[in-house]
C-alpha cells in the first residue's frame, strides 16, 4: 500500500476529536427555512396497498433468529420486464429455518400501466424458492430484453427473459456455478473488459456451513449487549468474491483468480456497486463489507483489478476503524465531477459518506456533512433528487438484525426509520424526515430498497422491502418541480448501456450520473436516470459518454419529458409526464 499523509492524519487526530462539534453545528443549522421549504415539495406517503403490493416477505424468525442466515433480508428490482414501457417490481423472498413449507418465491409484480399491480412470478417461470438475497439486472445476451441474477445461499439463478413475459432459468446453460453451496449477496452486470457484454460480479457474505454453525450464546460472537443471539460474523469463514466474464456467446466464465478479486482474500460481502471512480472509463467495484476492511477494486483496463480500498480511503471509517457495511449508492452529489460514496452501517455507528476528491482519495466527510445525527442500523440506501432542485439527496432504510430487541431495555427497536437527507448545495446535508409525510413517520424491518417511476408520472417511487410484512410503497405527493428522465440503449456498447455517463446542464448546474446495475442493499433501482432541474424548463446541453468509447451531445432539451437516447443515433424519443 502507498504511503498516504491523509491516512496517517487519522491515525494521529482521531474524526471524534474535532468533527462531533461541527456536527453539532449542522443539524443546528440544517433544520431551517430552507428545509421547511423543501417540506412542501416532499410529502411521502405509503401507497403500496392500494397499489397491489401485498405480499409479506418471508425471511426468517419472527420474534427470534437463531442464525445469522435468518439476518440479511432480501432485495427489491425495478424494471419493465415485458417492454410494454411500464416499470415492474420484483421483491426477492426466502424462507424460514427448519420450516420448508413457509418458503415463498420471488414475487413478480407486473404493472398494469397505471401503477396498479399484480404478482405474476409463477406464470413467468419464478417459481424458484429457498434463502434468497439480492437481485441485479441487465441484458447480458443483448437482445434487446432485460435478464436478471438472483443471488441465493445455495446457488444464484440467472434467469434469461424470453422476450414473451418469461423467464428462463439459464444459469447451467451459462455454466455459472450450480454446484458448490455459496452464499451469495450483492451482485451486479458490469462490462468490466469493454467488449460489449455484460459480465456478472458477485458478492459472497459467509461461507457457511449451517451444521457446523455455534448456537445462541456458544461463545462472544453470539452475545450482543448482554442479549444471547445468533451467532457472527466475526468467528465464522469469510467468503471469497467472484467475476464471471460473459464469452459472449450466452455462456461466463469464472474468472476471479486471473483477474485478481481473489487477492484480497475473504471479507463479510454485502452490497455491491461497480461505477467509474477515477474517471478513466474503465468500471471499478465497491464492495460494502461487514467487520472486515470494505473493498475498492480499480480496473486497470488489462482485464485485471487491484484493491485499493485502504489506500483510496473507502476500506474503514474516518478513524481508520472497522465498519459493519450494509448498502451502497453512488453518484456525484457535489458537483466536482467524479463519483461518490454512502455506505450503510450497524447500529450505534454513523453511515459513512465519502466524498472523491480527484478519482485517487475519498475523504470520509460523514460526521461535517451532517450523517452523524442518527446511528441507526442502515441497509438500502439511495442517492435520489426527492426535491427536484438539481442536488441528489440520500435516502436510508434501517431495521435492526435481532427481532429480540423489542423484548429488552436496551434502547433498540426491530422496526427502524426510514431517513431522508437534503442536500444542501454546500457539502452538507439535513435530516427532513419528520417534515417529508406520513410514510418516512413510520417505522419499518426494511432491508433492500430501490426507486423508479412506476406511474409514470416523471416522479421516481421508492419500494422498501420489509422482513415478514408487506413491502412498502412511497410515493412524494407534494409540489411539483421540473425534472428529466434519460433512458440509454447501448449498440457497440452493452444493450442495457451500463457503465454510460450523463452530463447535464441546466439552471447554471452541472449534474452527472452513471448507469450501474445492483447498488442500494441487494437492489436494483430503474438504469433510467433521473435528473431534478429546478426551476429550469429547459437542459441546455445533455452529454453522454459511452462504455465503448463514443461521446454524443444533444443540446435545447425540454424539461418534463423521457428521453431515450441510443448509441451513434443523434435522433431520440422523447415521451412527457402522465399527468397525475
Amino acid at each position: 500500500m502507498k504511503y498516504s499523509w491523509k491516512v496517517a492524519f487519522r491515525s494521529w487526530f482521531p474524526a471524534t476529536c474535532w468533527t462531533a462539534p461541527l456536527a453539532l453545528l449542522v443539524t443546528a443549522l440544517g433544520g431551517r427555512g430552507a428545509d421547511q421549504a423543501a417540506s412542501q415539495v416532499v410529502k411521502y406517503a405509503d401507497i403500496g396497498p392500494a397499489a397491489g403490493l401485498s405480499t409479506a416477505n418471508v425471511y426468517g424468525g419472527i420474534e427470534r433468529s437463531a442464525n445469522i442466515l435468518e439476518s440479511t433480508g432480501n432485495g427489491v428490482a425495478i424494471f419493465d420486464f415485458d417492454g410494454d414501457g411500464h416499470n415492474d417490481v420484483l421483491i426477492v423472498s426466502g424462507t424460514r429455518m427448519g420450516e420448508p413449507g413457509r418458503s415463498s418465491p420471488p414475487q413478480l409484480y407486473r404493472n398494469d400501466g397505471s401503477g396498479k399491480f399484480s404478482d405474476i412470478a409463477d406464470k413467468a417461470g419464478l417459481t424458484h424458492t429457498g434463502w434468497g438475497q439480492g437481485v441485479c439486472i441487465g441484458d447480458y445476451d443483448n437482445d434487446g430484453w432485460t435478464d436478471l441474477l438472483i443471488t441465493y445461499f445455495g446457488w444464484n439463478r440467472l434467469y434469461r427473459n424470453r422476450r414473451d413475459g418469461t423467464f428462463e432459468d439459464a444459469t447451467a446453460k451459462a455454466r455459472l456455478p450450480t454446484a458448490e453451496t455459496r452464499w451469495g449477496s450483492g451482485c451486479s452486470f458490469v462490462d468490466y473488459d469493454k467488449d460489449g457484454f455484460l459480465d456478472l460480479f458477485v458478492a459472497n457474505y459467509v461461507d457457511l456451513d449451517l451444521e457446523k454453525t455455534p448456537k445462541p450464546g456458544e461463545n462472544a460472537n453470539c452475545v450482543w449487549k448482554g442479549l444471547t443471539v445468533w451467532c457472527g460474523p466475526n468467528g465464522l469463514p469469510q467468503a471469497h468474491n467472484g467475476l464471471y466474464r460473459n464469452r459472449g456467446d450466452g455462456t461466463f466464465e469464472d474468472v476471479s483468480e486471473k483477474a485478481g478479486i481473489l487477492k484480497p482474500g475473504g471479507r463479510y460481502g454485502l452490497g455491491v456497486v461497480a461505477a467509474d471512480f477515477n474517471n478513466d472509463s474503465w468500471p471499478d467495484v465497491y464492495v460494502a463489507c461487514d467487520q472486515t476492511p470494505s473493498l475498492l477494486y480499480r480496473n486497470r483496463g488489462d482485464g485485471t483489478f487491484e484493491e485499493i480500498g485502504g489506500e483510496a480511503g473507502v476500506a474503514y471509517n474516518v478513524d481508520g476503524q472497522l465498519q459493519a457495511g450494509m448498502g451502497v449508492a453512488v453518484t456525484d452529489y457535489d458537483g466536482n465531477g467524479f463519483l461518490d460514496i454512502v455506505k450503510t452501517n450497524f447500529s450505534g455507528d454513523l453511515p459513512s459518506l465519502y466524498n472523491n476528491e480527484d478519482g485517487v482519495f475519498f475523504e470520509d466527510v460523514s460526521q461535517p456533512a451532517g450523517l452523524g445525527v442518527n446511528q441507526l442500523l442502515g441497509w438500502g440506501v439511495l442517492f435520489l433528487d426527492a426535491d427536484e432542485d438539481g442536488r441528489p439527496d440520500i435516502l436510508m432504510a434501517h431495521g435492526h438484525v435481532y427481532p429480540e430487541v423489542d423484548k429488552a431495555s436496551i434502547g433498540e427497536r426491530y422496526a427502524q426509520k426510514t431517513l431522508l437527507y437534503r442536500n444542501l448545495g454546500d457539502g452538507r446535508f439535513a435530516d427532513i424526515t419528520g417534515q417529508a409525510g406520513p410514510a418516512l413517520r413510520t417505522t419499518r424491518p426494511s432491508r433492500g430498497m430501490a426507486s423508479g417511476d412506476l406511474d409514470g408520472d416523471g416522479r421516481p417511487e421508492v419500494v422498501i422491502v420489509n422482513m415478514n410484512r408487506p413491502p412498502a410503497l412511497l410515493k412524494n405527493q407534494g409540489a411539483r418541480r421540473n425534472s428529466a428522465w434519460v433512458r440509454l440503449e447501448g449498440t457497440r456498447s452493452n444493450r442495457s448501456a451500463i457503465g454510460a455517463r450523463v452530463t447535464l446542464h441546466a439552471g447554471g448546474r452541472r449534474q452527472m450520473q452513471e448507469v450501474y446495475s445492483g447498488g442500494s442493499y441487494y437492489s436494483q433501482s430503474d438504469l433510467a436516470l433521473h435528473f431534478g432541474l429546478g426551476e429550469a424548463q429547459a437542459i441546455e446541453k445533455l452529454e453522454v459518454r459511452w462504455p465503448a468509447g463514443g461521446v454524443q451531445v444533444w443540446e435545447s432539451l425540454s424539461a418534463n419529458q423521457k428521453y431515450t437516447f441510443t448509441e451513434g443515433r443523434q435522433e431520440f424519443q422523447k415521451t412527457p409526464y402522465r399527468k397525475p
